[in-house]
């Protein structure tokens, strides 16, 4: 039997992060643990913004939603994207490895848009930290790393703060 020489691309990597210190800590694990040391590995850093809300003329209250509020509030929403999205990258130039970084950032409810983005670019693992709600706030509000892993086909690494542990 003959041997194949079948050489695989690099790996995507698809790093989740957001506003905590546990999906910064999650990419820093990834970094030290994940990414390869001997060739060029391909990391994205993908954050999900909420959908912008739906804004009447009037709000619940009778009162009029002047443009400048949601000018305001649309402009905030960017401003945090280009915060998290500016941590993400100043610790992956901390690192040693040769990494080609790719920014993806969706839109909507986290739990389907992580899913449908890591679909969508043929992942080949998802990293996520962990914000351990606990019980109840996890029962109400669902856990997002916990969807992930159920519902994507690449492996999912979900790691602890820490602080958790």
């Amino acid at each position: 039997m003959e041997a194949v020489n079948m050489k695989k691309t690099d790996p995507k990597i698809v790093v989740a992060v957001d506003e905590s210190d546990e999906s910064m800590y999650a990419l820093s694990w990834c970094l030290a643990n994940l990414i390869s040391q001997t060739s060029t590995s391909n990391l994205v850093l993908l954050y999900v913004k909420p959908s912008p809300p739906v804004y009447s003329s009037l709000d619940a209250s009778r009162y009029m939603f002047s443009t400048d509020v949601i000018v305001a509030l649309e402009k905030y929403g960017s401003d945090m994207v280009n915060t998290v999205m500016r941590r993400a990258e100043a610790i992956c130039r901390k690192s040693t490895t040769k990494i080609n970084v790719e920014r993806i950032v969706g839109s909507g409810d986290a739990k389907d848009e992580i899913c449908n983005i890591v679909s969508k670019i043929k992942a080949d693992t998802l990293v996520m930290g962990c914000h351990d709600y606990g019980f109840f706030k996890r029962a109400i509000l669902g856990s997002v790393s916990d969807h992930c892993a159920k519902h994507v086909k690449c492996p999912v690494v979900i790691v602890k703060h820490p602080k958790q542990i």
